[in-house]
């Protein structure tokens, strides 16, 4: 019961007795409160509170401490000399009960705090100690561990794993939305013989796809073969059937040219055979065939520069014969959008199209892309944003029918955006109310219980959810399998509480922090609060995190290093692990990100700073004295 019958003291007010008074008074005013509201919290998600265990009580305790806003209290206890309650995510009530013992001593009273619970204080850490241990294993030389995600070349390459491993990667990810059961067979094989001759210890983790919403295909065009002259000289090309493309071979000046027709076509060809054609842009041109001694195999010269493509006719005036060229490469066409334009999500799958225009470029038809799963146009509604390609093009929907939805473009680039296939699509306001699992995610799960350490479970967003997870496990002979629930979207964030407990106790939980879907679905503001939340909540539960997404993106990419992400590397340190994304530097990336968290080991400890002697300060060599037992 709070008993507020005090003025609340300033905190630099002198202390006085009355004042003690007041702030313990405050102190079991709140205890109370917390006790309550995680009781009642506890007796309504799980029936009865007394069924959780030492971490779902320490998160509901977190859950109820973080009800009150304690930022007017904190100032006054670090005053004088307590706790602040800052670093209280894993022993909430601990911490609460070594403030009241302390203030009741100040006051000439007994402590009222039962004699183990100051032995408990670091309870909270070591089970979480011990739950990062049973999730990655102990093999964490530098305090942190890293997981890395393969690359499809893992499958056929032992060494790139090997390295890995050397370089420092703890966990391998392997993403079930790529490759096949072949290709994660063979890399799991080379993960195993690394291990053996290496001596390092390493889990496998693998990622359902889960119902990641994407783009469909795009209408593809023909790369048409551009054979330009420079100054006078009549360019000449190779014409045969032992090639499959026709192509540009080199650059500049070095730059040949091959056209692959049919080899009964050129069965017929004969030197110095003169053919005519009309190029794509319509201009008029000849060439001269010179046989070169070889079969099927000549050479031709242009009298000018030509545009070819599978349209192309290509005429024997002496015969009257035609012919078509083959083998042209194809690409998607580019759908690209600027902002303001109207863009149309297509629930068929009709390949995407750009907008269609009339001679005086104006639209005629906006431009279109097919969803990969539309199920989910049905959800939407007016005004709901919709996002493309991992945030790069922010859309908002204007109409909803029966073919899908009609979007107008409001963020994008000022040279606008080009929509390819397979981008993701992100709807952070619209619930979409898919199956927590699909049809490939339960196919994948009979490979994953039989070869991996853990599976990763994308796009949960309830406990219902994971509670289906949990049960597809046991029914697979897996109850026991640790479980890393990916925190991608808003609503998952809402109810990471809720999806925490219904695994608590049950079997070892890890959580990613999945930055890249949730900056798009919250925006790059809410996101950077969402993921302290994401830590504190996590660490009140003793529950191990996953540091995820663009971690020193750019240095595994492109091999150089960009000191922003140097800083975000460094603040990973907080989470129990660090995933980096596959990329051609990947190795020299891990063996940097190992530096980097030894040396943040030595000052923090998740949020709590590690008062290690400073390097960087002058002080005197005079040896410390050392303490008093």
């Amino acid at each position: 019961m709070n008993t507020d019958t005090h003025t609340q003291p300033h905190p630099t007010d002198t202390v006085s007795q009355a004042e003690i008074e007041w702030l313990l008074d405050k102190v079991i005013a709140l205890r109370e409160r917390v006790i309550h509201r995680a009781t009642s919290w506890l007796d309504r998600e799980l029936g009865d509170c007394n069924r959780a265990g030492p971490g779902g009580w320490n998160l509901a305790c977190y859950l109820a401490l973080r009800a009150d806003d304690l930022r007017e209290l904190q100032p006054v206890l670090a005053a004088h000399g307590l706790s602040s309650l800052g670093r209280s995510e894993s022993r909430v009530l601990a911490t609460l009960e070594a403030i009241i013992d302390l203030l009741q001593l100040a006051c000439g009273r007994a402590p009222t705090t039962p004699p183990d619970v100051p032995k408990e204080f670091l309870a909270g850490e070591r089970a979480l100690a011990c739950n990062t241990e049973r999730l990655f294993g102990n093999d964490a030389p530098h305090g942190v561990r890293i997981m890395v995600t393969l690359p499809t070349e893992a499958a056929d390459d032992a060494d790139l794993i090997e390295g890995l491993l050397q370089a420092g990667m703890t966990s391998a990810r392997i993403n079930c939305a790529h490759d096949t059961p072949k290709e994660w067979g063979r890399m799991i094989g080379h993960l195993q013989a690394a291990r053996e001759r290496t001596g390092r210890s390493c889990r496998v983790f693998m990622d359902l796809a889960g119902h990641k919403v994407r783009t469909g295909e795009v209408r593809q065009r023909h790369k048409p073969l551009e054979i330009d002259w420079e100054g006078t000289r009549a360019p000449v090309i190779e014409i045969s059937d032992g090639f499959l493309r026709s192509e540009s071979l080199g650059k500049g000046r070095k730059c040949s040219w091959h056209l692959a027709l049919e080899t009964a076509v050129i069965d017929r060809l004969y030197d110095h055979q003169e053919l005519y054609f009309v190029d794509r842009l319509g201009r008029e041109r000849r060439m001269r065939l010179a046989a070169t001694g070889t079969a099927r195999f000549f050479r031709a010269a242009l009298d000018g520069p030509a545009l070819i493509d599978q349209t192309t006719a290509f005429h024997d005036l002496a015969s009257g014969e035609q012919f078509l060229a083959r083998g042209f490469d194809t690409r998607p066409v580019k759908v690209h959008v600027f902002e303001g334009d109207r863009l149309r999500l297509t629930a068929d799958d009709t390949p995407g199209e750009p907008a269609r225009l009339d001679p005086a470029g104006n639209v005629i038809e906006p431009a279109r892309v097919p969803c990969a799963e539309p199920r989910v146009l049905r959800r939407l509604t007016v005004g709901d944003p919709v996002w493309i390609d991992d945030g790069k093009i922010g859309t908002r929907v204007l109409k909803v029918d029966t073919d899908g939805a009609l979007l107008i473009v409001e963020h994008v680039g000022p040279t606008g955006k080009s929509i390819k296939p397979d981008k993701g699509l992100n709807f952070p306001e619209t619930p979409l109310n898919l199956p927590p699992l699909s049809a490939k995610d339960l196919a994948d799960l009979d490979f994953i219980v039989q070869h991996a350490d853990m599976v990763g479970f994308s796009f949960v967003e309830s406990a219902d959810d994971m509670r289906q997870l949990m049960s597809e496990l046991d029914a697979r002979g897996a109850g026991r399998m640790p479980i890393v629930a990916k925190i991608e979207t808003r609503r998952a964030v809402a109810n990471l509480p809720d999806i925490m407990l219904a695994a608590l106790d049950q079997r070892p939980l890890g959580i990613m922090i999945a930055r890249g879907d949730l900056a798009v679905e919250l925006g790059p503001e809410e996101m950077i609060e969402a993921q302290e939340t994401l830590l504190w909540l996590t660490e009140a539960a003793h529950v191990p995190v996953i540091w995820a997404t663009q971690v020193l993106e750019t240095l595994a990419k492109k091999g150089t290093i960009s000191r922003p992400e140097l800083t975000d590397a460094a603040m990973a340190e907080r989470a129990e692990c660090v995933m980096l994304n596959k990329g051609p530097y990947i190795e020299r990336a891990v063996r940097i990100l190992v530096d980097i968290i030894h040396r943040m080991h030595r000052f923090q400890h998740k949020k709590t700073a590690q008062l290690a002697p400073l390097r960087c300060l002058a002080m005197s060599e005079e040896p410390a004295e050392p303490l008093e037992p």
